[in-house]
């Protein structure tokens, strides 16, 4: 089994980079890192959210184009995980140097799960020495998780718990919420008819900063696509809002963690219930 130790980063297409760039720094308060352009690559810039150098970002590209990247502890094991993913048919890239370096990794392989979403593992984020600070006050206290599209969620949860290392924490219907730590969940499986990162989650410090952004989102005309709300499964506090690309981010605070690796999951209904016990439902097809 390969061990995932944490998720590392997503990289998202756009076709307004600019635009992008401005609401990772304005709504989400990422802080701009690393700037990339031609010839040596193609444009892309990553923020930061915590004290890795990168954990998002935008690439000149097509909008549907979303990578996500996990981390493992050793080289030793990047070279077993690519052995065992091509034992089992799926075939595995080798990041090359300049892809690496805009990574701000010390190396990866990429592949596909069964659903055709783009995965990474890497080696050694690189970390920054300066101290992360948001570019305004969000109480973010970094980037916690993706929401992946499955065209088949019974199938890829197999996938992602007999071949990688996740675990079921709780399901909702055929969803299941997958943690690689005690973190409730750092993947989101949800039905849809194709692949892609479905929503990207930053952990913030409290209900106050979920209101402030309410009340900052309503002012910027930005539409907020669920919440605030509070998931039963996880426990988090929530509110979903729309940003570039028609991509959807999720300020959340209090998530549960689970402490016995054994804990069985709990199964919900698919029914706004399970989404939000405090009433609140959601404007996003794949809660519905």
């Amino acid at each position: 089994m390969i061990a995932l130790k944490d998720i590392s980063y997503v990289r998202l297409g756009t076709r307004d980079l600019d635009g992008a760039c401005r609401y990772a720094n304005d709504i989400l308060g990422l802080r701009e890192g690393q700037r990339y352009g031609p010839p040596r690559h193609g444009r892309a810039v990553g923020f930061r959210s915590d004290a890795r150098e990168q954990t998002l970002v935008y690439f000149d590209g097509d909008p549907a184009d979303h990578t996500t990247g996990f981390e493992l502890s050793s080289m030793a094991e990047l070279q077993s995980a690519a052995a065992e993913l091509e034992r089992l048919g799926h075939a595995v890239r080798e990041g090359r140097p300049d892809e690496c370096e805009q990574r701000r990794v010390q190396a990866f392989i990429g592949f596909n799960d069964p659903s055709g979403n783009a995965i990474e593992l890497a080696v050694a984020p690189f970390h920054s020495g300066v101290r992360f600070f948001p570019t305004r006050d969000t109480g973010n206290t970094g980037f916690s998780h993706v929401g992946l599209r499955s065209t088949d969620p019974a199938r890829d949860e197999r996938f992602w718990t007999t071949v990688l290392s996740a675990k079921v924490s709780d399901r909702i219907g055929a969803a299941p919420l997958l943690r690689i730590d005690e973190v409730h969940h750092k993947i989101a499986l949800f039905p849809s008819a194709y692949a892609g990162v479905q929503h990207i989650n930053h952990q913030v410090a409290s209900i106050d900063d979920l209101m402030r952004a309410w009340y900052l989102l309503q002012s910027r005309g930005i539409r907020v696509v669920f919440g605030p709300g509070k998931h039963p499964t996880s426990g988090a506090m929530f509110l979903y809002f729309e940003g570039p690309d028609g991509m959807v981010y999720e300020f959340s605070s209090g998530v549960r963690m689970v402490t016995d690796p054994d804990a069985p999951p709990r199964q919900f209904p698919f029914h706004p219930t399970s989404f939000c016990m405090w009433g609140s439902v959601p404007d996003i097809p794949e809660f519905r």
